[in-house]
């Protein structure tokens, strides 16, 4: 594809080093030894060009496609508008594969469920994220028709798909991620609940129930719901629904999988229902699709429409001009992306959907200086997606009067009701952010700040405190700033609790474990009432929440007329990455104090490497999971049954501490240095002994590229797998707001 020479006057993007540092590891092209052969410019212009270039199929454009390229590049370079990833990543390069979130039926047969394993790949390989509906799938001992065999039922053939997953790398700079659903009237429903009580598998998935209309209603009037086998129609069982509203809420409070969403619902919204029902979403919930449908995504940075002129504080015209350019690129995305199967391009295209969305909320509040969890902020939220809305509409049928309207529209709800016509079926969604969100130096999606500061590691150990401008800004402004302060709030996180500051200043910079659940769903509930999709939000709770607080959630959620809800309680997850200085009891058993041990996954996949010590050569094998290490086995060669002993005891020790939760590097702490009788010198050094040498193996694989001196504070909190930074947990997923890390690609 031929892209239009860059101008030479092209401003320069404005971008934290923070920003500099994800689009270089993840987003800028590469050669063959991994070195970037462009810099941020030539990518804003490679994307912005190359989207461009499709407006000369349309006879009727008002743009000449250098102008519009202009425009576009302008719009990306200021962080008004970015698109998903993989338009940002493949744009205008050979791949050309630019959506980011697909969905594929999985149909009650070999060959079609082995086609959807293998439609995945290809998409993974691309880029994208998956969502599956295993609804279809006959129950665990079924019988077969054709063999006179057992099926094995749907659980089977998820661990399957995630075993797939993990083997395939998405072009090397997304990693695969999916989601998993099934209908809660399904008769393998309860072993779905209860799927990943063992930390560690189905890792690649992120599950969700389907809940229906009638089962809901089952749950408040107390009554029994039947289990319905897919393949004959008949009723298998019948459970009373509180039990299995209960199972659910017990397993979101002990894990947060899997989550739910309201099936029937999300298809009343269906704008096509001729082509069939919606079964899936993608990976994190927000974008609900038909089988084989892709959906390409984009997001407003509102914390760039602020106006200290405006009579409210927003610019609402400049947000008007952004909001229809954004939707022009978004559809131009559809023509230019190249999808990994033809069934997905001709519905695609019969569609022709695009989900706009925002981020930088909270940062608009803070500069507003207005509560996140007050009655003013809802109704903000809501009349911003109103307006968003509104204008992705109108912009949408300017779209079709130069271009026509999407070929599906005459059999849609719209043409059925006199509406558009529209060139999208759907131009809404709140997608998640998270990396996004670090490019733009804004807050993620419609969430509150996870925390007002972080930090960030930088080269020889050193770490460095990034605070948020606007707090920052505020806090010079009331004469309250000192960098102690800015030690305590990155240590705390939060300044809620510090009675000291101004108490205008702790109401508005509110952190997401500040805002109570009600005002975290209402939230949700105030933008989902102007988005065509649905929202991606995360209710982030206290450890101490109780499973009755999690059922009033999951209940006021229905009532708000939420497509689904995410929650997660801080600490939940065996796994979990702890975000502030003061949650260092996460993980840990509410009642006991007790540290749980992950069992171990029926499979895993690791490493064996050999060191020379002063009784023999070491072979160390180390087992992963989900790219950490998880179990660890030492053998030592020419030595008597006592060494041989001691080393399968330090490697059961360091097993039980890794599959414990306890972090590489307090394991490395603790080995590191320990001396014993026959020292030898290695290229990196000295080894002292058995312990010395696992700990040597378990720091240069785990830690060296990290930077991390292994002493002192620098042990006090386990960090990001590719910086060492900290994990959140918001929009269904954990991200690194250091590196751009993200656990769901």
């Amino acid at each position: 594809m031929k892209i239009v020479k860059m101008p030479p006057d092209l401003p320069e993007p404005l971008l934290s080093a923070n920003a500099q540092t994800v689009l270089t590891k993840r987003y800028l092209r590469k050669d063959q030894n991994g070195e970037p052969v462009e810099d941020f410019q030539a990518m804003f212009w490679r994307v912005a060009a190359s989207v461009a270039a499709e407006e000369k199929k349309y006879e009727k454009s008002p743009f000449k496609e250098r102008d519009l390229a202009g425009s576009f590049y302008q719009m990306l370079v200021d962080c008004r508008f970015l698109p998903n990833s993989p338009t940002l990543m493949n744009a205008g390069t050979e791949l050309g594969q630019l959506a980011a979130c697909f969905v594929l039926p999985v149909g009650d047969s070999m060959d079609e469920i082995f086609d959807s394993i293998k439609h995945a790949a290809l998409i993974h390989k691309s880029g994208g994220g998956t969502g599956f509906s295993f609804s279809r799938l006959r129950p665990r001992d079924s019988r077969v028709g054709s063999t006179g065999g057992i099926a094995s039922g749907p659980l089977s053939f998820l661990k399957i798909f995630n075993t797939a997953t993990e083997q395939v790398k998405q072009g090397g700079t997304r990693r695969g991620a999916n989601m998993g659903i099934l209908r809660v009237d399904h008769p393998d429903i309860i072993d779905f609940i209860r799927a990943k009580e063992r930390d560690g598998d189905l890792n690649n998935f992120n599950l969700s129930v389907a809940l229906t209309e009638e089962f809901m209603q089952a749950v408040e009037a107390d009554w029994e719901y039947p289990l319905v086998a897919p393949h004959t129609g008949n009723v298998k069982q019948r459970l009373r629904a509180r039990e299995v509203f209960s199972l659910l809420v017990h397993k979101a409070w002990e894990t947060g999988d899997p989550g739910i969403v309201f099936l029937d619902r999300i298809n009343k919204d269906n704008p096509t229902p001729e082509l069939g029902e919606m079964e899936s979403t993608n990976p994190c919930g927000e974008q609900p699709l038909l089988p084989y449908e892709a959906c390409n995504l984009g997001s407003i940075n509102l914390d760039r429409f602020y106006s200290s002129t405006a009579q409210d504080g927003i610019d609402w015209e400049r947000l008007k001009e952004t909001v229809h350019l954004s939707v022009r690129f978004l559809d131009n995305v559809i023509d230019l992306s190249r999808y990994p199967l033809k069934r997905i391009t001709d519905m695609v295209l019969k569609t022709r959907k695009i989900g706009l969305g925002v981020m930088g909320f909270a940062d608009l509040l803070f500069q507003l200086e207005v509560a996140y969890d007050s009655h003013k902020a809802l109704q903000l939220g809501e009349r911003i997606m109103e307006f968003v809305q509104k204008e992705s509409k109108s912009a949408s049928r300017d779209l079709a009067q130069e271009r026509g309207p999407f070929p599906a529209f005459d059999g849609s709800i719209y043409g059925r009701q006199n509406l558009g016509p529209y060139r999208n079926a759907t131009t809404t969604t709140i997608a998640p952010t998270g990396t996004l969100s670090i490019i733009a130096g804004c807050s993620s999606g419609i969430e509150p700040m996870f925390a007002l500061s972080f930090t960030r590691q930088v080269l020889d150990g050193e770490r460095l405190i990034e605070v948020n401008p606007h707090l920052e800004t505020a806090l010079k402004n009331s004469r309250s700033y000192s960098q102690k302060l800015m030690e305590d709030i990155a240590l705390k996180g939060s300044i809620k609790m510090m009675e000291h500051l101004d108490e205008h200043l702790r109401e508005v910079f509110v952190t997401s474990m500040d805002v109570a659940a009600e005002y975290h769903l209402k939230m949700q509930a105030a933008f989902q009432r102007y988005t065509d999709n649905a929202v991606s939000k995360t209710v982030n709770l206290a450890h101490e929440t109780t499973k009755e607080e999690i059922w009033n959630i999951y209940w006021m959620a229905y009532e708000l007329g939420c497509k689904g809800v995410t929650v997660y309680r801080d600490g939940s997850k065996s796994s979990q990455v702890l975000c502030t200085g003061e949650g260092e009891q996460a993980g840990k058993d509410k009642e006991g104090g007790k540290t749980s041990v992950r069992e171990r996954p029926e499979v895993v996949y690791g490493f064996t490497q050999k060191v020379r010590t002063g009784l023999g050569e070491l072979y160390l094998t180390v087992n992963e999971v989900d790219g950490r290490p998880f179990e660890v086995f030492a053998t030592i060669g020419r030595s008597g049954r006592s060494i041989t002993a001691k080393a399968e005891a330090i490697g059961r020790l360091v097993s039980l501490a890794l599959r414990s939760g306890i972090d590489v590097r307090d394991v490395v702490k603790q080995l590191k240095g320990i001396g014993g009788e026959h020292p030898v010198f290695q290229k990196k050094g000295l080894l002292l002994s058995i312990p010395d040498a696992v700990g040597w193996i378990l720091e240069n694989r785990y830690l060296q590229d990290q930077k991390v001196r292994i002493s002192g504070s620098d042990l006090d909190k386990p960090g990001c797998p590719e910086c060492g930074a900290e994990l959140v947990f918001q929009e269904g997923c954990f991200v690194c707001r250091a590196c751009g890390y993200t656990k769901c690609g």
